[in-house]
């Protein structure tokens, strides 16, 4: 009778043990194009947490119409951010996490491996987590980058370290952070970013928080995603000193006819331009690290909205993506919640030695046994 675990090829029972961290972001497709554009979608928008409708009818909806349309499209947008060094939302992860290996690194001692997946597209999280257990690591904290909770992001996350890790023969020990959308370290380092953006380039007239949006049914079934950006909205109001008129919230990257979250930014936006608002200042504190919703959809298409209803200018605020504030906020937060595992211990190098000892006395005892 055959096994459906997965083992572990080379694997040595006297291997050092290691802790890990595993950054997961959205993905991206491997280039700007029509061909590589659809496989990544099909992916996406075949996930059920996505997308809450019975199977048979999105299927027909994704296979029938959407998969014919929008690769194209989304290709073109994507070609409009696109660099030399490939996808942003790639470089600006796999920066951050280098960032965040060095800041671990340098704050404790313990073998503590940090690495990057993507929930959609490579490198995805099963390879992750298989790579990481080939390499030693026997306890494991996952790190959604999404600041806010959602059962479309962070729920779906779940879904792949559960289905990766049921068909290990040794699954790792295992910790997730849901979120961080109220950490104070977070809060300060978006604070920071647009003090920094203002004392740069002058303040505008008004800042719009502008959030991912979701399909408003989604809330009234019990997902936390609405009030804990309003939350996060609020802690940033009260950190930067504004009066409730000064800064909004609104959600974007709607598809569809269904009702999403609202506002909607692009109304919004408009509306503003129409208002008077002459300068907007927009940052996006749903994301980590900028990506299509962010270059594309904000800093161009909301933009364009801005001009032409009559307003002066639309700037957008940078993701806070490798800033030393993110990683020193993300490095707080990863120590906060692997308290207890020894490769985070502050004296880890010191009971590592004193283990070693014993360890080399044993064996010595064990020979001398022998040959006594």
């Amino acid at each position: 009778m055959s096994s459906n675990y997965t083992g572990l090829a080379g694997y040595a029972h006297d291997q050092s043990a290691k802790a890990g961290v595993l950054l997961v972001n959205l993905g991206t497709p491997d280039a700007p194009t029509a061909a590589k554009v659809r496989p990544y979608l099909a992916q996406f928008l075949s996930d059920p947490r996505i997308i809450e409708l019975p199977r048979w009818l999105w299927n027909i909806i994704l296979h029938g119409v959407i998969l014919r349309i929008r690769p194209r499209r989304s290709a073109h947008a994507y070609a409009r951010i696109w660099t030399e060094q490939g996808s942003p939302l790639r470089t600006g992860s796999e920066a951050l996490l280098r960032a965040l290996q060095a800041e671990i690194s340098a704050r404790r001692p313990g073998p503590v491996k940090v690495e990057l997946a993507m929930r959609y597209g490579e490198p995805s999280v099963r390879r992750q987590i298989e790579k990481m257990q080939r390499e030693g690591v026997r306890r494991l904290l996952v790190l959604p980058l999404y600041p806010q909770y959602s059962a479309t992001s962070t729920g779906s996350v779940i879904d792949a370290v559960a289905d990766t890790l049921k068909v290990l023969r040794w699954p790792p020990e295992l910790r997730l952070i849901n979120d961080y959308h109220d950490d104070p370290a977070h809060i300060e380092a978006l604070a920071k970013s647009i003090e920094a953006f203002w004392a740069e380039r002058g303040r505008g007239d008004k800042l719009l928080l502008s959030f991912h949006g979701i399909p408003e049914r989604y809330l009234r079934a019990g997902d936390p995603y609405f009030c804990q950006c309003h939350a996060t909205a609020r802690l940033l109001r009260e950190r930067l000193g504004l009066e409730a008129g000064q800064i909004l919230t609104s959600f974007q990257s709607r598809v569809g006819r269904e009702r999403w979250l609202h506002p909607y930014t692009d109304e919004t936006v408009k509306q503003l331009a129409k208002d008077g608002v002459a300068r907007l200042d927009v940052v996006s504190p749903g994301f980590a690290v900028d990506c299509l919703e962010t270059l594309e959809e904000i800093a161009m298409q909301n933009r364009e909205f801005f001009l032409e209803a009559g307003g002066t200018d639309l700037r957008y605020i940078p993701a806070l993506n490798d800033s030393p504030d993110q990683v020193k906020a993300m490095a707080d937060l990863v120590l906060r919640h692997t308290q207890g595992w020894p490769e985070f211990a502050p004296d880890y190098d010191a009971e590592a030695a004193r283990a070693r000892q014993l360890a080399a006395k044993a064996r010595a005892d064990a020979m001398h046994g022998r040959t006594g």
